[in-house]
């Protein structure tokens, strides 16, 4: 009976100190990751997936660490993670926050004030994003501050002078931005006789022996570089509009003209004191109504951008509370984009019923514009209730990357539609009359792809993938490469189509995998990998894939064979029965083009980390070693009408 008792006590001591640790946990601080949580829209890694109730404990959650009496989250290290969404302004409540460390990863939005609120924050590095907006001047809080890095985003304005509170920086990396005005700005101002004098009574950073490390580079600072920073190299300055006549500042086309320093126009002002009193009359009376008509132009803008590029809205409920903050729109950030209206889009598509595809998200048109040229339309299928800010935001960021594309071996974007009534929002591509990849493979139209024409399909796709990973900055990746996403043309040549880049956002569940029965139902063909590729090894392994998919005629999966990669793997890399991978209904297949192709596919589904492959290297061993000939095509013809008599 004792030992019994005895067991009981152990038990609830046990739970006891199990609860209290559970209830001494900030309501508060568990709000604001789970908030964190819910603006991250693509997590391809699943960092986030036990980041999963407001009741587990937080402590044990992917890159979460917690003070030693496991209360408070003292440090958030997310990085390379390819995790894309927003930063809440939630994370402000985290006061005993130390390191907030997000670094490359694909954040997007503006930085939030409520990050200057983290009075015990000795770290924050959320380097290599896609950040946009201001730096809040609120970051001038972080008094115990030591690292900031917010460099390869694309931050504008200036840095603001609150920054010279920061007593303890040593390292300060704000590089690969936008950023403009003075760099001394942030860290003193001008005396009487020219020279900066730092802020905080010469206690900030150039009064301070604390600044280790700094790099202004790659923006367009105007200006001098401060003489107290003369320790740091002059890499930390270069491609800015400075005034020191360095080689590697910008060149003037590149520098916006900028104000000069207060102290110049010393002389042109009191020149101006001396001028007679009519005429300061009339330029005072000129320059009121100059100004009311100016004051009237920029209210009409003002109202005309606040319905178009800045929208506020509901940004999410946790309990009873509801936050609104505002989404920075860039208005020019489809200037250069054709702008279709949907009147015209609807006269090209038959009222909208030539329907070529669909998915829960969206549906897919086909049409015909009035100068002949054949477009594919996909058109949003969410109501206007559910349309978000940060939805928009998506949207106009994804049309404007998809514009920057422009290659033999891509689908060429033609432009987008962006109409509130009634609610519009569709990207229109030219459209490759032949169909899919996938198509030609799979639905009984295989016999039209000769060895010969595949050869040049996979070469096409190489030189694509080449282009979008070697030739563009920052590097273009395909959301689900596979043979949907490579379309064909009237004499087969294959474009790279990103149908899926935009729409990860717009839903979070798994798309429906529809079954397509051949034959007696034998193979599953589903419409997408099952796992997404969003960065360029990825693409790299999904190429390797779609190599096996091409010359073997099979899907990713069939019921008797198992998955495609698993089957080919005992094939591709013993030469004796390398054959028994090609299509069975190819009757000729030259097998030079065949070990290349089986050699690429190896190194693909095989990638070693310390050794990442480039497209690049690929698609030359692909072009020096597949011959797609006049000569080769005509000699596989002649073999196959020679048997063709003789059958």
């Amino acid at each position: 009976m004792e030992s019994f008792a005895s067991v009981v006590l152990l038990l609830s001591l046990i739970l006891g100190v199990f609860f209290w640790s559970c209830d001494s946990f900030s309501s508060n601080e568990v709000s604001a990751l789970m908030a964190f949580k819910l603006e991250i829209f693509e997590d391809p890694f699943q960092i986030l997936s036990n980041w999963n109730s407001p009741y587990a404990d937080p402590c044990l959650w992917s890159g979460i660490s917690c003070s030693p009496t496991r209360d408070h989250v003292i440090k958030i290290n997310i990085s390379h993670a390819s995790i894309k969404g927003f930063l809440p302004r939630d994370l402000g409540q985290l006061s005993y926050l130390e390191e907030l460390i997000l670094h490359g990863n694909k954040l997007v939005g503006t930085v939030p004030k409520e990050l200057g609120y983290l009075k015990n924050l000795r770290v924050l590095d959320i380097g290599m994003n896609q950040l946009t907006g201001p730096i809040p001047p609120e970051f001038g809080n972080l008094t115990k501050v030591m690292k900031i890095n917010l460099q390869s985003n694309g931050l504008t304005g200036k840095l603001p002078s609150e920054l010279g509170n920061l007593r303890y920086l040593e390292e300060l990396r704000v590089d690969r931005n936008k950023l403009e005005g003075t760099v001394a700005a942030a860290f003193g101002h001008l005396n009487r006789t020219g020279m900066y004098v730092s802020n905080m009574n010469l206690n900030g950073f150039c009064g301070s022996s604390q600044l280790r490390v700094a790099d202004f580079s790659y923006n367009f600072f105007v200006g001098r570089i401060p003489k107290c920073f003369g320790y740091l190299p002059r890499s930390s300055f270069q491609r800015n509009c400075l005034q020191n006549n360095s080689p590697k500042q910008r060149p003037s086309s590149q520098c916006v003209k900028t104000k000069s320093h207060p102290g110049s126009n010393r002389r042109s002002h009191h020149q101006a004191t001396s001028k007679p009193i009519w005429l300061l009359a009339l330029e005072i009376v000129t320059g009121t109504l100059v100004g009311s008509l100016f004051l009237i132009v920029v209210l009409t803008a003002v109202q005309k951008f606040n319905r178009k590029s800045s929208i506020v809205l509901p940004w999410k409920k946790i309990g009873s509370r509801k936050y609104y903050s505002p989404v920075y729109i860039d208005p020019e950030i489809l200037k250069d984009v054709t702008r279709f209206s949907r009147q015209e889009l609807e006269l090209a598509c038959e009222d909208f019923s030539n329907i070529i595809g669909s998915s829960p998200d969206s549906l897919v048109y086909k049409g015909t514009m009035k100068t002949g040229s054949e477009i594919a339309v996909i058109s949003m299928s969410m109501k206007e209730e559910q349309w978000t800010g940060y939805l928009e935001l998506y949207f106009q960021t994804e049309v404007a990357d998809l514009a920057r594309i422009n290659h033999e071996n891509t689908g060429r974007l033609l432009g987008y539609c962006r109409e509130s009534s009634p609610f519009t929002r569709m990207i229109v591509f030219e459209y490759a009359s032949n169909g899919t990849l996938y198509e030609h493979l799979h639905f009984g139209e295989a016999c039209q792809l000769s060895w010969t024409r595949r050869m040049k399909i996979i070469l096409g796709i190489a030189r694509g993938l080449k282009y979008l990973h070697t030739e563009l900055q920052p590097p273009f990746t395909i959301s689900e490469l596979n043979s949907n996403a490579v379309y064909l043309t009237d004499d087969f040549f294959p474009k790279l189509i990103d149908f899926e880049s935009w729409k990860t956002i717009l839903s979070r569940s798994e798309k429906n995998s529809g079954t397509i029965g051949s034959q007696g139902a034998i193979c599953i063909l589903p419409n997408s990998l099952e796992a997404r590729h969003l960065d360029v090894q990825g693409n790299i392994y999904a190429f390797g894939v779609l190599l096996i998919e091409i010359i073997s005629g099979r899907p990713l999966y069939c019921k008797d064979k198992g998955n495609l990669v698993d089957w080919a793997k005992d094939y591709i890399e013993m030469p004796e029965v390398m054959s028994y991978i090609v299509d069975p209904e190819l009757k000729h297949f030259r097998y030079e083009d065949l070990e290349v192709v089986c050699e690429v596919v190896s190194r693909c589904i095989h990638q070693q980390p310390t050794k990442p492959l480039s497209m690049k290297e690929l698609c030359s061993m692909l072009e020096t070693r597949i011959d797609t000939s006049v000569a080769i095509e005509f000699k596989a013809s002649a073999l196959a009408w020679a048997e063709f008599a003789l059958s």
